[in-house]
């Protein structure tokens, strides 16, 4: 390599100078160790950069012209300090999340709500997958933060607790078990019972509260989202398991919601790569969503 980054520092700050003692001052190193280096970076050229005439040093034009790409190296390097900047202090980017249907009625909205206003150049990306979808998003790096309830999460990606989210029982505010404090799973055996699909992570957990298979109810009605049986509640169809993430969604009048006895969760995690580290407006929003309990 003919020229390292001192000998263009030097060289810059002779132009930008116009001396030897002017390019000194502005190093802090003496006049002789500047005129050494770049008489050595002449000699490593084999071009002439500089002819004094009558006591003062005067740039040759190969030496303005080496100067135009130069200055272009050092608009760039300022660039790259100005973004290095930007990301120690969360102005600008992008976050990129996703997060189940259920939790997208109030808990994103309002993390993400809170997040912009704390950071309003920053651009946020929000998908809304159910788990598998969303693992697969997660692992193909077009989202770099999830959050669900996942029971068995993929080997490669790690979580962090964010919420308990216990299950509550959902039912019609003039219902006769509506002023219960707790409710199990035998209140709701000969009940009009919205279920939901086994191919959800969901549905697997509701199976598992009423226990051995001649205890499982028939549901009348068969749905894929929590906030799906929250309304068919509400317009009388029945009644609902749904965990207290979504009952705390979308105004739901004339329902009421009663948590189930013996304590059941489905816990919600923040998912990310396990060996990909988080960026630090990732970390700062899983924060907000932390505080939001």
């Amino acid at each position: 390599m003919k020229l390292n980054l001192r000998q263009i520092e030097v060289f810059r700050a002779i132009m930008i100078s116009g001396s030897i003692s002017g390019a000194s001052k502005l190093l802090y190193v003496s006049q002789p160790a500047v005129s050494r280096l770049i008489a050595y970076t002449e000699q490593r050229l084999g071009l002439q950069l500089f002819e004094r005439i009558k006591g003062r040093l005067h740039p040759t034009p190969e030496a303005h012209r080496l100067f135009e790409e130069v200055s272009t190296l050092y608009q760039n390097v300022q660039r790259v300090n100005e973004v290095a900047e930007n990301l120690a202090k969360n102005r600008g980017g992008q976050l990129r999340v996703s997060c189940s249907p259920n939790i997208s009625q109030y808990v994103m909205p309002q993390a993400i709500a809170q997040f912009t206003r704390e950071h309003p150049e920053v651009r946020v990306v929000l998908h809304t997958h159910i788990p598998h979808v969303m693992t697969q998003a997660l692992i193909t790096q077009q989202i770099e933060l999830g959050v669900t309830y996942m029971p068995t999460p993929h080997p490669s990606l790690s979580m962090q607790p964010l919420y308990e989210n216990r299950i509550v029982a959902v039912l019609p505010q003039d219902h006769p078990l509506a002023t219960r404090e707790e409710i199990s799973s035998r209140d709701l055996a000969n009940e009009p019972f919205i279920g939901y699909s086994n191919d959800i992570p969901f549905g697997h957990l509701v199976q598992q509260i009423f226990g051995s298979e001649e205890n499982q109810p028939v549901p009348r009605i068969e749905v894929q989202q929590a906030q799906v049986a929250c309304a068919l509640v509400q317009a009388g169809a029945g009644v609902a398991l749904v965990d207290e993430l979504t009952i705390r969604g979308p105004s739901w009048s004339n329902v009421v919601a009663i948590p189930v006895a013996p304590m059941v969760h489905a816990p919600v995690h923040a998912f990310r790569l396990q060996h990909q580290p988080m960026s630090r407006l990732a970390q700062e929003f899983v924060q907000v969503l932390k505080a939001l309990q």
